[in-house]
């Protein structure tokens, strides 16, 4: 064989080689993998693996993305690639995951096939390129039982997100029985409950029974709604518990609630220092008791971590809205009827992150309190602010509710006061941790005699009464609880969620009933759906540049701060001049503060200088960063390209004259 052949068959053994290589590498790599972001954006949460394990027939995710229509589109569609690119790799991360219990497929619905029609009978959202070419992103996932649920469109704005996003959709299409919530309130929530007699007679008179609260209305499309008695001794059959101004409950119910709570009861509470949907008994205020339209559960919430203060409101000058207010109906400013803009809400949590607007009215405030033996026990509790106020914001208190039935908004604004501008006032959290039982020892409660209970003491025969004691059966949790304290009513009412339109009627005033839905969907999904956190910030922060722009904004609010107080001692001496004037002394007075008027004006003009010179400065250091950045990242390359070379050079030399000195002395 000559040297030619044996050339090409070891060129070909090395090519075989190579792809034998390059195949069981690619293949056993896949396993092989570190996210070496620094929030671990590629990482799965430990709620999503969670969920994973808990599959027992294989799903198909249907990843729909139009990656040959996004090649022809404008600019705009093109940014889409790199979202579909990290979607895709998350997705894989799913696959993997789940140990063979998901089937991942990405398709690229080309125009008039099969693919183009399944994504639009899947409920995808369609955006039109050219007259032929359509864009799609969106997911599907297909369970073996048929059920089918769909994000239509991955929107940029939802990126934090979207783990969530897709384990919420996997939770919810292998949960097949509906969730059911239970109301309990002390207002009208599920509609006037009339009998029949009562229904005709009020036909009769042309009134109709109070329907519904709107939000109630929304929540049977999605939800099995019951109602939950205020006297309950037990809560069961429910998923999610929903506590609506919870006035003057009895302690059995109180009971009842902690104990649905503490075995694993999602519950979401709402209470309010003054209801203004609550309307105040007149027949009472007739015979002289004051009005109740208050309610706390106070009882409870201090085992949880928090306590609503009585009489006790959320106040912020710059969100404080126009209401009519009087016999002229003239608007004005009330410091109780907040307008909650973006940064009011907690962008880190999904309850919150996407809210524009809510308006909260008389929201109490929700303080931190310290739980027994929290730091002993090792339980943990973590309360996370889902609504608050600006920093300005403030408490304020009144000294009896007569001043809001009565309200006169400039007195009541006059008794607040701007806060320290450093902590807002939080009047929602999401507080989840292995709570105590606030009865550990039970509680008695009276019950007719033909009822049973547990235990009986000191039954007198002709008593048709008797006491029972209701015996705990968690003093403490054994998995984490979750609960949502909202410290309002009315956001979620018909005041204030919803208003009227003249075609379809009721429709969402703002995002007050996007705000409830969004937290009732949260806790709706399994435990571990609570604790999957978002993805973090996509956009990544110049933490040198940020440090360096507050380092010189402190300097120039001190130099600021400085002139402002030169500012206000001169205008004090202005006054003092006028007030020691004597009578025919004017014309000197008057030239004196002409004088002094000169001075400030030449004191404000320094300190502009001195502003300008620190911006200035500020300027100069942040392009100074960035040219040592630019180039740094233009030297890395070469630099690396150089030490690989001199390296590789060394060695040669070094393997060279090794040869040479074993040459030599053979």
């Amino acid at each position: 064989m000559n040297r030619t052949i044996r050339a090409i068959i070891g060129a070909v053994c090395i090519l075989l080689i190579a792809f034998c290589a390059i195949s069981i590498f690619q293949n056993i790599g896949k396993s092989w993998k570190a996210d070496v972001t620094d929030q671990k954006l590629y990482t799965l949460s430990d709620g999503t693996k969670a969920i994973l394990s808990k599959l027992h027939q294989k799903i198909v995710i249907k990843f729909y993305y139009a990656k040959t229509a996004a090649l022809k589109g404008p600019d705009q569609i093109k940014f889409f690639n790199n979202y579909y690119e990290f979607v895709k790799s998350l997705l894989e991360e799913y696959v993997v995951a789940a140990k063979g219990m998901v089937e991942l497929q990405v398709i690229d619905p080309r125009p008039f096939s099969q693919d183009e029609v399944d994504a639009l009978q899947f409920g995808l959202k369609r955006f039109s390129i050219t007259e032929e070419e359509s864009f799609f992103f969106g997911l599907v996932v297909r369970t073996p039982f048929g059920i089918e649920k769909a994000i239509p469109f991955f929107s940029p704005d939802r990126q934090n997100f979207v783990e969530y996003d897709i384990s919420y959709l996997i939770d919810t299409a292998i949960t097949r029985q509906k969730k059911s919530i239970g109301i309990m309130s002390s207002l009208p929530v599920m509609g006037q409950d009339i009998s029949p007699y009562m229904a005709q007679m009020m036909r009769m008179q042309n009134q109709r029974p109070e329907p519904p609260w709107t939000i109630v209305e929304q929540l049977r499309k999605k939800y099995e709604v019951k109602s939950v008695a205020t006297d309950v001794n037990e809560i069961t059959d429910v998923d999610i518990l929903l506590v609506i101004h919870p006035k003057e409950l009895p302690e059995q119910a109180l009971f009842a609630i902690d104990q649905f709570v503490l075995k694993g009861g999602k519950t979401i509470v709402c209470v309010d220092p003054y209801s203004m949907v609550d309307k105040p008994d007149r027949m009472a205020m007739q015979m002289g008791r004051p009005p109740s339209q208050s309610s706390d559960l106070n009882v409870l919430l201090r085992n949880w971590g928090l306590e609503m203060p009585a009489n006790t409101f959320a106040g912020d000058k710059a969100l404080a809205g126009m209401a009519p207010m009087g016999a002229n109906r003239r608007a004005e400013k009330v410091i109780g009827f907040l307008n909650l803009v973006p940064s009011c809400f907690n962008n880190e949590n999904v309850i919150t992150a996407q809210l524009n607007e809510v308006n909260i009215l008389f929201a109490g405030v929700l303080k931190k309190v310290d739980v027994p033996d929290e730091k002993e026990s090792g339980a943990e509790i973590r309360r996370t602010p889902l609504l608050m106020t600006t920093n300005r914001g403030n408490s304020w208190t009144v000294s009896s509710p007569y001043e809001l039935m009565i309200m006169d908004p400039s007195n009541l604004m006059s008794k607040f006061i701007d806060g320290d501008g450093v902590n807002p006032v939080h009047m929602a959290y999401l507080v989840t941790g292995r709570f105590k039982s606030s009865f550990p020892d039970g509680i008695e409660i009276e019950v007719d005699s033909s009822e049973e209970g547990p235990s009986e003491e000191g039954k007198d025969p002709n008593d048709k009464k008797k006491t029972i004691r209701l015996i705990p059966d968690l003093k403490e949790a054994k998995e984490v609880c979750a609960v949502a304290v909202f410290a309002d009513v009315d956001f979620i009412s018909d005041m204030l969620a919803y208003r009227d339109f003249y075609v379809f009627g009721k429709v969402p005033n703002g995002d007050n009933a996007a705000l409830i839905m969004n937290t009732i969907d949260d806790l709706g999904g399994s435990s571990d759906l609570i604790s999957i956190r978002s993805r973090g910030n996509f956009r990544r922060p110049f933490v040198v540049v940020d440090r360096i722009e507050t380092e010189a904004e402190a300097e120039t609010a001190k130099e600021l701060t400085a002139i402002e107080v030169k500012i206000a001692g001169f205008n004090r001496e202005l006054q003092s001049i006028l007030a020691s004037a004597k009578q025919g002394e004017e014309e000197v007075v008057g030239s004196s503060i002409v004088q002094k008027r000169r001075e400030l004006e030449l004191e404000i003009q320094r300190a502009n200088s001195e502003k300008r010179v620190i911006q200035m400065k500020r300027r100069e250091r942040i392009d100074s960063l960035g040219g040592k950045l630019q180039r740094a990242n233009t030297l890395i390359a070469p630099a690396v390209i150089l030490i690989i070379a001199i390296l590789v050079s060394v060695r040669r030399s070094i393997r060279k004259r090794h040869y040479i000195s074993h040459t030599s002395d053979a």
